[in-house]
């Protein structure tokens, strides 16, 4: 604006001093102010555009990881237990592998050592190949009989990308909510049918589950992101949010326990983990 203000009083001061009596000295110096005029509006505006330039380029602020801790140390497995024929650190990341040779029989999980959060918030980064089949569990138990096997809440996650995001019980009431629905869970009795919990009462939608699908990359490194506080269980995928069960079944429901990563009985495949961070609420 101050660029303007002063090349417009440049331009006038010209006007001002011309008359039918100039000569051509007096008409030289209006050229040459009108020049100097249209020099400096360039400059102006030439400064305004990298200016402009300068602010988009700034950093965008990035989510605020504070109070959360690391709980994955990317080197060993050392605050975890599972079986290592399936399990290994490598590279900083956490992964999880299925080999011709050695297939499973049954889920297996690698279970974090460190307490049984109640009300928390865990974030991880995550990357499955295409046959690849795992999730987060929480609030689970050991289940008997079966080694480094877990019953309670997961957070789904599959390389095809057909059930990620969606809130499933492990060895319990089957699916609570499917990708792209709010549900609550009634405190009245219910079955699982056709692998879903048939008291389910879907209250809301936050897309369908093919957009949703659409935000989460195959192949290739994808955040997740529980909040799970009282009896409400949000499952966010890249900001995102997938799922929102409140659960209300006092029967069923669990208000801590057990954090665990799976491994699904399947065909060969492999999952990684890495920046695994928790914050208590």
């Amino acid at each position: 604006m101050i660029c303007t203000v002063f090349v417009f009083c440049i331009a006038c001061s010209g006007f001002k001093n011309q008359s039918k009596k100039n000569t051509m000295k007096e008409k030289s110096n209006y050229c040459l102010a009108i020049m100097a005029a249209v020099l400096l509006m360039s400059s102006c505006q030439s400064a305004a555009t990298s200016e402009h330039i300068a602010k988009e380029a700034e950093p965008v602020a990035v989510s605020d990881n504070d109070g959360f801790e690391q709980i994955f140390d990317g080197k060993t497995l050392t605050g975890w237990e599972g079986d290592t024929a399936y399990w290994r650190a490598e590279d900083g990341d956490l992964v999880g592998e299925v080999t011709p040779d050695k297939l499973l029989k049954s889920n297996t999980f690698i279970i974090y050592k460190g307490g049984e959060p109640k009300d928390f918030e865990l974030k991880v980064e995550f990357k499955i190949t295409e046959a690849g089949n795992s999730g987060i569990n929480y609030r689970s138990e050991l289940f008997p009989g079966v080694p480094h096997a877990l019953k309670g809440y997961q957070a789904d996650i599959d390389g095809k990308n057909n059930y990620t995001g969606q809130n499933y019980e492990e060895r319990g009431r089957t699916t609570l909510a499917y990708r792209g629905q709010k549900v609550t869970i009634p405190n009245t009795a219910g079955e699982s049918k056709k692998n879903a919990w048939t008291a389910a009462i879907v209250d809301g939608s936050l897309g369908s589950s093919d957009s949703l699908k659409t935000l989460i990359k195959s192949n290739d490194w994808n955040t997740c992101h529980l909040i799970i506080k009282g009896n409400r269980l949000q499952h966010y995928i890249n900001g995102v949010l997938m799922s929102d069960v409140t659960d209300d079944d006092t029967t069923h429901r669990k208000m801590e326990g057990l954090l665990g990563i799976q491994v699904h009985v399947g065909p060969p495949m492999q999952v990684r983990y890495r920046n695994i961070m928790l914050k208590n609420l």
